[in-house]
């Protein structure tokens, strides 16, 4: 993978099943996270290591917040929600700040409003509906590397620059 610049965190607020954190947790070590978190989670996702075949919290930090106010960011990460509101920004026309920590809702439930509250940003994922936290924060980190990792710009015909010309 490039080196990108700055750095990210990403975590969920009301988590409740394990296997979502694993899940997450593994993608995002995978995706070169500094950190990942939870607020307010249930006591028995630390069971998570059911998904988390790559045991990542050994290698990246793991930060358990109880409540919204023991978060403590480092200073000048920017705090963005992933939310599938009206105003939210659509993920492909956002521009990820270079130290950002991203925080999805929990299963079947939004960011709460004191959540929303503290972040600078909600951005929503263009899709019809809520899909699984996992996959949403999967979403999340594959398009900031794409943004913010120097790929060259997609090719006008399909397949890989040169190929066919």
């Amino acid at each position: 993978m490039k080196q990108l610049r700055g750095y990210f965190g990403v975590g969920i607020e009301g988590l409740s099943k394990p296997m979502n954190l694993g899940a997450l947790q593994r993608t995002a070590h995978a995706f070169g996270a500094a950190f990942t978190f939870t607020v307010s989670a249930a006591p028995k996702i630390r069971v998570m290591h059911n998904a988390d075949t790559s045991k990542s919290d050994l290698h990246v930090p793991w930060y358990l917040w109880n409540s919204i106010e023991e978060m403590q960011l480092p200073k000048g990460c920017v705090l963005v929600g992933i939310e599938l509101t009206d105003a939210a920004v659509d993920l492909p026309a956002f521009r990820h700040p270079i130290r950002a920590a991203y925080v999805l809702g929990g299963e079947a439930r939004d960011l709460s409003p004191e959540m929303q509250a503290r972040c600078a940003h909600i951005v929503k994922i263009p899709t019809r509906f809520c899909i699984n936290v996992g996959l949403a924060g999967a979403l999340v980190m594959y398009d900031r590397v794409l943004s913010m990792g120097g790929w060259p710009r997609r090719p006008v015909h399909s397949g890989v620059s040169g190929e066919g010309e």
